[in-house]
């Protein structure tokens, strides 16, 4: 397992957004309209416009002081993305894996695809449809960057040094090497997706402070029970049909 990988150290991040505006910038979606909903994060949530969001948390410190923690959400890129298993199933080649990265790649073909499943199949709640066409979206690791020897956009921009990029072994090494550095000051800090996906984050607290889905307790790789029924049923409509050609054939 290599390929590529981002560690994100939230501990040096500002919440500048940098990333988030330059991720829109390279792949060109349009800006997304906000409003005032109570927090400095804008737009509220993941779009099919918006592949890269700081998630804002305000909690109180050890002095009882308000802290911020600032969480970069876009796709994992799961080693083994349930993603693609999902949509195997019903439209094989819709979602695909860069040989180079192993960046987890959507293709137009999931316009034909069943997309709830895949929106549940994914353990972080990342794919978005676009309504009206059916497409589907999310981060590319910038696999066209990349692939021509640059960095992606968003570690492009970052002024603080908290976004790296790099071989994924190279990644695991330096974010556990971090971890070491940052433990002493916070003696809580984990590191989360480094047995099983390319985008590792360093918290300096417990992830369910950052966001709803920044914890990894769900393993990519593992099916929960309600998408192991899915695909049970799926297979047995397919077996249906199937028997059902036969019998006209047979008669």
């Amino acid at each position: 397992m290599n390929g590529k990988a981002f560690f994100i150290d939230t501990t040096l991040c500002t919440g500048c957004r940098g990333c988030q505006i330059a991720c829109k910038q390279w792949n060109q979606l349009p800006a997304t309209k906000t409003e005032n909903w109570g927090s400095y994060q804008n737009p509220k949530d993941l779009s099919f416009d918006t592949y890269k969001l700081i998630r804002f948390q305000e909690h109180l410190g050890p002095d009882n002081k308000p802290v911020w923690y600032f969480y970069q959400d876009s796709c994992r890129h799961c080693v083994e993305p349930p993603c693609k298993e999902t949509a195997d199933d019903d439209v094989p080649g819709g979602i695909i894996i860069d040989s180079h990265t192993g960046a987890v790649l959507y293709t137009d073909k999931l316009k034909n695809a069943n997309h709830q499943d895949i929106i549940e199949a994914c353990p972080f709640n990342i794919p978005r449809v676009q309504k009206g066409t059916g497409y589907m979206a999310k981060c590319t690791m910038c696999v066209d960057r990349v692939n021509s020897g640059m960095l992606p956009a968003c570690v492009k921009t970052c002024p603080t040094g908290a976004m790296q990029f790099g071989d994924r072994d190279k990644m695991v090494d330096l974010a556990n090497e971090r971890l070491g550095e940052v433990k002493e000051k916070f003696p809580k800090a984990v590191v989360t997706g480094l047995d099983d996906l390319r985008v590792f984050h360093l918290l300096a607290d417990a992830p369910e402070k950052y966001y709803q889905y920044a914890s990894v307790e769900r393993a990519p790789a593992l099916m929960d029970r309600q998408m192991a029924l899915k695909k049970i049923g799926r297979s047995l409509r397919e077996l249906s049909k199937e028997w059902n050609i036969l019998h006209k054939l047979a008669s």
